[in-house]
């Protein structure tokens, strides 16, 4: 009876858990998407705004940089998604104040990622889309082009430079994962330093108690 009782109360444990993480996701999914709502408005207003207000040559500079601004941020989300925690305990245990920004961006790893490849990336796409249309007309204006055949250099350049420029991003956040968490960690060090804000929840882990509670089962 001891037996069935302690495997109902685990079976219990475990969707509770599985409840609270489920909570947690539709948390963090709601809150992404009204994020990426307004931060796609701004961000679309003043492209926009801006593109049409320059010359030729600094609408494509403003292009190249919202391309490079995407191919940063998913440089970071995957250098974050592949690294290792266990280096950063040995800096936090020598009291390394950069090393617990560090691992508590390893941690939310999972919402930092979503946040830099999605978020930031599909809408400097976007972005880089819509800006690609209004030097498109500025072109225009300066030379009788066919503005489909415009239209379509431009948009294969984009998403040529992209899709390279992510390419060598990945190959770099591979090989160097723990010195770009590091770097991350040390802005996040500053930042909250300097404003008191911390961006990222604290976690711990809890394979400690998982080991604990198996082991007292084991002895039961």
């Amino acid at each position: 009876m001891e037996n069935e009782s302690d495997t109902n109360n685990s079976k219990m444990k475990k969707k509770k858990r599985k409840w609270t993480f489920r909570f947690q996701n539709k948390k963090w999914i709601v809150l992404i998407t009204i994020w990426t709502f307004f931060l796609a408005t701004g961000l679309s207003f003043f492209s926009e705004t801006a593109l049409r207000q320059v010359s030729l040559l600094v609408a494509f500079i403003i292009l190249f940089f919202i391309i490079c601004i995407g191919i940063f941020f998913d440089l970071i989300g995957i250098a974050v998604a592949s690294a290792d925690e266990k280096p950063f305990h040995a800096m936090a245990a020598n009291k390394v104040k950069v090393a617990t920004f560090a691992i508590q961006l390893l941690r939310n790893a999972g919402p930092v990622a979503n946040f830099c490849n999605d978020v930031v990336g599909d809408i400097c796409g976007i972005i880089s889309g819509a800006a690609g249309a209004i030097i498109v007309v500025q072109i225009q204006q300066y030379k009788e082009m066919n503005a489909l055949i415009l239209g379509i250099l431009l948009s294969s350049f984009t998403a040529a430079v992209t899709v390279g420029g992510k390419a060598a991003a990945k190959e770099i956040a591979l090989g160097k994962s723990k010195e770009i968490v590091f770097g991350v960690g040390k802005f996040l060090y500053h930042l909250h330093d300097k404003t008191g804000i911390n961006f990222l929840p604290k976690k711990t882990k809890k394979k400690n108690k998982k080991r604990k509670n198996t082991n007292n089962q084991k002895e039961r």
